[in-house]
């Protein structure tokens, strides 16, 4: 009733001594993951830059930038030039979304054991949070 089948599946992971296709271990994957994180972390401090003026910022952006390039092998990431052509957000929401950038981050960094990423994850956690503070109480 039914045929048999008669090439080799797609998804079959034994290939012997040669793969067809490059695998990466899980200390590298969870490399990939938090260098996305933190370099996503960056392009929302970039954002809030641009829009306000904080020694706090431009310190977390260059703590950040250098713990990609770490993650990357000394690549250092890309940064979008500060243009008044961007799409204006709100602060508020560039501080939630930097806020929950940042919570994956430190969840990706514990994971992989990663004291010094772990640690400016939650340090932006925290400076994102007291920033939203004031404006959540006062819409209340």
């Amino acid at each position: 009733m039914y045929e048999p089948i008669r090439t080799k599946s797609v998804h079959s992971t034994v290939d012997g001594p040669a793969p067809d296709f490059p695998h990466r271990s899980r200390e590298e994957e969870l490399d990939i993951q938090l260098a996305g994180h933190l370099a996503a972390l960056l392009a929302v401090t970039d954002e809030l830059r641009a829009t306000q003026t904080s020694t706090d910022l431009d310190t977390a952006a260059e703590r950040l930038a250098e713990q990609v390039g770490r993650l990357r092998g000394g690549r250092t990431p890309v940064r979008a030039p500060m243009s008044g052509a961007r799409r204006e957000r709100s602060a508020t929401a560039l501080h939630r979304r930097a806020h929950a950038l940042a919570g994956r981050a430190l969840v990706v960094a514990a994971s992989r054991a990663d004291t010094a990423a772990a640690i400016l994850s939650a340090e932006r956690m925290d400076a994102h949070a007291a920033a939203l503070e004031p404006r959540e109480l006062a819409s209340r």
